[in-house]
């Protein structure tokens, strides 16, 4: 299999940051969502990687898709197209570890459905996110009209789709477009920083904890509780609950080291 030319995963301390370089933008093409998904099912696999960055580099996330390759396209065509693409950003989604996305200049587009799929968001004080595809004559196609509305409810995410604005990092941050809001020249650090707290946490309690809540919120209450129990019991067969219980027994909370077993 050749070398992934546009995407990379790199891991320091616990933390893996898959990084997306493909000049000038990273417009996002059938090429570089295959290389993230290859990213992410590695940076999931990886019992190196407890925590999870994704970054664009200093002057972008991701500005978009690649409109050029997309304008070739018609209905049938753009079924499969659409498919593997929703594929690949449901594969970062479905990291079974904290996924941090570090936003610096745009995230427009595709490139904020890519974001969305994280489970927090960092961005840059100059950057801005935005789903402007109604602008070209369409609507998001991989997260854009789902995800976004089960962050920021139907009201907001109606508003961003059918104006296709650009919004702001305070104004984003006041949405719930973004959790935190910092110098852009701070953006990747910071992720960082919060994925290394991350990292020290127990591996298995924080995937059944992102489990937990991100398939409860398709169920009724009744079954998203039954899911909870379910993994909550599981983790007592875990060396790390073990670990824990008797920690916080012998020397108090948060001085345990967790093993991921």
């Amino acid at each position: 299999m050749a070398a992934p030319e546009y995407v990379t995963l790199s891991v320091e301390d616990g933390v893996g940051t898959i990084r997306l370089d493909r000049p000038k933008m990273n417009a996002i093409d059938e090429q570089l969502y295959w290389e993230v998904r290859a990213a992410a099912l590695e940076a999931g696999q990886r019992a190196d990687v407890r925590a999870v960055v994704l970054y664009g580099g200093e002057r972008v996330f991701a500005a978009g898709a690649d409109i050029k390759a997309m304008s070739q396209l018609d209905g049938r065509s753009m079924v499969a197209w659409g498919r593997e693409l929703t594929n690949s950003f449901t594969a970062v989604a479905h990291v079974p570890k904290p996924v941090i996305a570090a936003i610096t200049g745009y995230a427009l587009g595709g490139g904020y459905e890519l974001a969305l799929c994280a489970d927090f968001r960092v961005m840059g004080a100059g950057a801005k996110v935005g789903q402007p595809e109604i602008l070209l004559g369409v609507i998001p196609g991989a997260g854009g009209t789902q995800r976004l509305a089960r962050l920021v409810g139907p009201a907001k995410a109606k508003d961003l789709v059918f104006t296709g604005r650009h919004v702001g990092a305070e104004e984003a941050l006041e949405l719930g477009l973004a959790d935190a809001v910092v110098p852009d020249a701070e953006v990747y650090d910071t992720a960082v920083a919060m994925a290394r707290k991350f990292a020290a946490g127990p591996p298995l309690a924080l995937a059944a904890a992102k489990q937990a809540i991100d398939e409860g919120l398709d169920l009724p209450l009744g079954r998203g509780l039954e899911l909870e129990s379910r993994l909550f019991a599981g983790l007592f067969d875990t060396q790390d609950q073990d670990t824990g219980m008797r920690s916080f027994l012998e020397q108090g909370p948060g001085k345990a080291t967790f093993s991921g077993r």
